[in-house]
């Protein structure tokens, strides 16, 4: 993926605005939850396709273990590493992809995640996606939320909530609605991280398949017409 160039036409002012909406409403998530950058990425790969509760429930198996580190992975045999990780959900193929990740941070960076963090944030993109089983919104989690370098995540729920509020379509792809927010807004570390934290937030609570939007900090961006579509509870 090529370096986003900004155009000026996207609408900055609304993105800027729901944000505003969303944290005064919601406040601060700090997200991502890890005691090290090394457990981050633990929990990157390994809330794939699940939720954070399972994904945090493999990765207390796997402190439990003493294993929650690249170079115990590395060592680890697969047939051992997968039924700690079970509770993580199709844990034979994450398995896999941590034991790839652990062989890409050894023969790389020699397991320097400092190492890692000092390389260009687009050259480094590149070589995550390269990973079996890394896919963007893992590679972007990863360079976000572990190293800190300024890149958008875009999920479901991204795609959910700016879908319906007319950004652009819901089927548009990752890479849309990622140069949505990166031509929008600045490149902030912590704005993006911020901004991310509470989109997972609404789209949890608020923005359902059945949403409940008379809930959602969201709903006052619309004039209302007639009652509320949801009583609040």
């Amino acid at each position: 993926m090529m370096e986003p160039k900004s155009q000026n036409q996207h609408p900055a002012k609304k993105l800027r605005k729901i944000y505003d909406l969303l944290f005064s409403a919601i406040g601060p998530r700090h997200w991502w939850p890890g005691d090290t950058p090394e457990e981050v990425i633990f929990g990157a790969i390994l809330t794939q396709n699940t939720n954070w509760r399972n994904a945090k429930a493999a990765i207390d198996s796997l402190k439990q273990a003493a294993n929650l580190d690249f170079r115990s992975i590395r060592r680890m045999p697969l047939e051992e590493l997968a039924p700690i990780i079970r509770p993580s959900g199709f844990f034979n193929q994450k398995a896999k992809a941590l034991k790839d990740f652990a062989v890409y941070l050894e023969v790389r960076y020699r397991f320097q995640l400092e190492e890692m963090k000092a390389q260009n944030l687009w050259n480094l993109r590149e070589e995550l996606l390269s990973i079996p089983r890394i896919g963007p919104e893992t590679a972007d989690s990863i360079l976000l939320y572990a190293l800190e370098k300024p890149i958008f995540v875009i999920d479901a729920y991204t795609k959910r909530i700016f879908g319906r509020h007319q950004f652009l379509p819901q089927e548009e792809s990752y890479e849309a609605f990622q140069r949505l927010f990166m031509e929008s807004l600045k490149p902030d570390v912590k704005l993006y991280n911020e901004y991310h934290a509470l989109i997972v937030y609404t789209g949890h609570h608020f923005c359902r398949p059945q949403a409940l939007c008379s809930l959602c900090p969201l709903d006052r961006l619309s004039p209302k017409k007639g009652p509320p579509r949801f009583p609040k509870v």
